[in-house]
């Protein structure tokens, strides 16, 4: 679990700056039978994380990026009702800890008008090198938007 790494990976580290994505696992291991947490255990352990976070490392600049699911490979529609929810928690977080927020969900859903899903993330979760230079320039877009680094 992320939370019980939490401190050794990231806190002992003291970033100036902290992006974090996560929850499109949580919602593959629940699919495949992994995992069997709930939107609501998702919600309470991302603030908990946040928490824990702001409380060591006051001066952290935080970048919460929306998790994302693109309609092709292993994704299933199914999977959409469930994990909307988890993205709109993100989003909540972000304006509740005065986060920079990267919309990566609607920055693939508008991708996908000039290219298929696949070519984006072939299983749908993973992206390829395409969707990743595509996911560096809106998060450098994002953080350059909502972070100041004056010395």
């Amino acid at each position: 679990q992320l939370a019980d790494r939490w401190q050794a990976d990231c806190i002992d580290l003291k970033p100036d700056v902290l992006s974090i994505l996560i929850g499109v696992n949580d919602l593959w291991h629940k699919r495949n039978g992994h995992y069997d947490g709930t939107v609501e255990s998702y919600e309470s352990g991302y603030r908990e994380l946040l928490n824990r976070t702001r409380e060591a490392l006051p001066t952290v600049k935080l970048v919460l990026c929306e998790p994302f699911l693109l309609n092709c490979g292993a994704v299933k529609e199914e999977w959409f009702a469930e994990f909307d929810q988890m993205r709109a928690i993100v989003k909540h977080l972000s304006e509740e800890f005065q986060t920079a927020f990267v919309p990566f969900q609607g920055m693939f859903d508008l991708a996908t008008a000039y290219a298929p899903p696949d070519h984006w993330a072939g299983d749908g979760v993973h992206p390829s090198p395409t969707g990743a230079a595509l996911m560096a320039h809106h998060w450098c877009a994002a953080v350059n938007r909502s972070i100041s680094f004056e010395a």
